[in-house]
């Protein structure tokens, strides 16, 4: 286990943290970490009926648009919560049966970033309420034509792909 001997704030964003750590080794040696520091998020493999909902937005760091589950950052709220309130301003959709299917690190090696995901049925159609500077388009794909857009990386999104066949994988084993 390696003991933390100091650390540094690096930097201080709107969504993330960087604290550089220097650290004990096991052997005694001292190392240098740096670590991004998140609030965590939420995810939500979203079904309307035999259909999965995404929606599809620029990511800047990727400089590409993304096929993506409903998604967002914890505010210093429950994770249910959380999901629901993504799902509505994202989708317009309302949601029932939310169920959490499991969380996932997202980056182990450098970051403390945690998403819970979840599972949960169309209730409502609304009008999406995206966040200023938030440009999303809903999308809903077939559970096959999803599987398909995964194995050819069409969705590359990782917390996409992990929602979508844990989600799957559960419902078979029902």
């Amino acid at each position: 286990m390696e003991k933390e001997i100091d650390r540094e704030v690096i930097f201080k964003g709107n969504i993330l943290n960087i604290e550089k750590y220097r650290v004990k080794l096991i052997d005694n040696t001292v190392a240098s970490r740096e670590v991004a520091r998140f609030s965590g998020a939420v995810a939500v493999v979203l079904f309307n009926e035999n259909n999965i909902v995404l929606v599809e937005q620029f990511r800047f760091p990727v400089g590409k648009r993304v096929l993506e589950i409903p998604a967002g950052r914890l505010e210093n709220e429950d994770p249910v919560h959380c999901a629901t309130r993504e799902v509505k301003e994202e989708t317009g959709y309302s949601c029932r049966n939310i169920d959490k299917l499991t969380e996932i690190y997202t980056s182990p090696g450098f970051s403390d970033e945690v998403i819970h995901i979840f599972r949960a049925d169309v209730k409502d159609h609304g009008e999406p309420q995206p966040d200023p500077g938030e440009f999303v388009d809903v999308i809903e794909l077939s559970v096959i034509e999803c599987l398909k857009r995964i194995k050819n990386g069409e969705i590359k999104d990782s917390k996409t792909i992990a929602g979508i066949l844990f989600a799957l994988k559960l419902k078979e084993g029902e």
